[in-house]
């Protein structure tokens, strides 16, 4: 069975929505004086290139653990330096100015030791910028663990349901943070995507949240998971009368500066 890689193009097909929280996220970060600036799991650099463009004077690095995802990031901005790296064991060559994450801690585990260790990579000002969502508790993510239950496959989905980390609350990041930094900055955002139909939900979580389950699946399989999940779906998501769609999404923001 052939296990489908991270595709750029299929995360990509929502740039523009994928983009608006990592723009927000910047928007947030206090400090103007950036020189050094990392984007951990940049993806295929939509998001390093918002760093790019607000810190023209800094050098720009990106790593990400998908080598898919590496060669359109060095395709898109060639004058950056990415490489494939996982966070978790990531170390800077120098301290940075920023350390900026979009959407992708909600993959790692034990945020409680790894956020911390991410702050001791910075400079006195320098910020940790994390944006994750926060959708666990949403229809379309009970839909995928409803669909990974049934017998035909619940036994390859229990590590696709451990995939992701549950995003802790915002006096959890809160009080683990203070201590390492001056200024802690924490809110959370429901932004509200029109999409095309329940088909538009289905390949938005294509490129991200279903991914985990379609792996583990061969391509009858996982065209049946679908057709089961759109069914699941429909019960939580109305079209409006254009079959339009707005998909809530939640997303927990921390910018933390030491």
């Amino acid at each position: 069975m052939t296990k489908p890689a991270w595709s750029p193009e299929q995360y990509l097909k929502f740039e523009d929505e994928r983009t608006r929280p990592a723009s927000d996220l910047l928007a947030a970060v206090p400090s103007e004086d950036v020189k050094f600036a990392v984007d951990l799991g940049c993806g295929p650099a939509n998001s390093t290139e918002l760093i790019v463009r607000r810190f023209p004077q800094a050098v720009v690095q990106g790593i990400d653990s998908s080598a898919e995802m590496i060669k359109d990031a060095k395709a898109r901005l060639p004058a950056c330096d990415f490489m494939t790296a996982g966070i978790d064991s990531w170390r800077p060559d120098r301290n940075a100015d920023l350390l900026y994450a979009n959407a992708v801690m909600q993959w790692l585990p034990d945020h409680g030791k790894l956020f911390p260790r991410l702050m001791g990579f910075l400079n006195t000002g320098g910020s940790l910028a994390i944006q994750m969502p926060d959708n666990l508790d949403e229809p379309t993510h009970a839909a995928m663990r409803d669909v990974a239950r049934d017998e035909i496959w619940a036994a390859r989905m229990a590590k696709a349901d451990s995939s992701r980390s549950q995003v802790g609350s915002a006096s959890f990041y809160f009080e683990l943070l203070r201590s390492h930094g001056r200024r802690v900055d924490i809110w959370r955002t429901t932004y509200h995507h029109p999409l095309q139909g329940l088909d538009g939900i289905v390949e938005w979580f294509k490129g991200s949240g279903l991914r985990p389950y379609l792996s583990v699946l061969d391509a009858e399989e996982r065209s049946l998971f679908l057709e089961k999940y759109k069914d699941i779906l429909a019960r939580s998501y109305q079209p409006l009368h254009d079959g339009i769609v707005l998909l809530p999404f939640p997303r927990l923001f921390i910018v933390a500066t030491r």
